[in-house]
């Protein structure tokens, strides 16, 4: 059963180390979705579930005590998803930040399970996971990581696309309203054209909370360097 739900941007640019002296120009996302994390705890959860977005080759599940690294991104910083020890494979990017939140909040509040979705997964796939995540009494928390378009301006990933920030408005509004019809529904073509890497984790948040009766409130909205940035919690 899911009992809340948190959800976070996953940029890389998240750990100061990496964004360097641009750090503070998301401190403001950073501070919000510890807040997020918080009503997750405040759930008192049995475990936690982070869904994130990876290429095809790193999706699946990852478990507790999983590492990543940001070594990629010319920085020798490691993480790890959770306190367990575990081996495998590296943490894709978007669960390496989600890593990087939880031990940034101290998170020890319920054991924490991995899963990486490719971004071409279709709506009814993402829907079905979601379902299966939250079947079962166990209370269930979930962090979901995903940034909205990528063509906010001329400057960003994807250069400026007019309609990425009616796109981005709309899933805002689901996310902040818990509206599990508006994120089923989201177009997936026009999604992958806006570079929006939170389309699957999203749909996988939306199957999963179908019997949880959950509210939304919407605590960040912005795109700096032109990529939408939500921060939303579910309870």
């Amino acid at each position: 059963m899911l009992v809340a739900a948190a959800v976070c941007p996953c940029p890389p640019l998240f750990v100061p180390e990496v964004a360097s002296g641009a750090a503070p120009e998301l401190d403001a996302a950073r501070a919000a979705c510890a807040d997020a994390l918080g009503v997750l705890a405040a759930a008192r959860p049995d475990r936690l579930v982070v869904v994130g977005p990876a290429g095809e080759q790193e999706r699946g599940a990852y478990p507790e005590g999983a590492r990543g690294s940001f070594r990629g991104f010319g920085v020798d910083l490691d993480v790890q998803l959770g306190k367990a020890a575990a081996a495998g494979r590296a943490l894709p990017t978007s669960l390496a930040v989600a890593a990087w939140l939880l031990d940034r909040v101290g998170w020890a509040d319920a054991p924490i399970e991995g899963l990486a979705v490719a971004e071409p997964l279709a709506a009814e796939r993402c829907i079905e996971i979601g379902r299966d995540i939250a079947a079962g009494p166990d209370r269930v928390a979930m962090l979901v990581m995903g940034d909205a378009s990528a063509c906010r301006t001329l400057k960003a990933p994807g250069y400026l696309d007019e309609r990425a920030e009616p796109f981005d408005a709309a899933v805002a509004r689901a996310l902040g309203t818990a509206d599990l019809a508006a994120l089923k529904a989201l177009d997936t073509e026009l999604a992958h054209e806006l570079k929006t890497s939170g389309r699957a984790p999203w749909q996988v948040l939306a199957g999963a909370a179908e019997d949880a009766g959950l509210s939304g409130a919407l605590l960040y909205d912005s795109a700096p360097y032109g990529v939408g940035y939500l921060v939303a919690t579910w309870s």
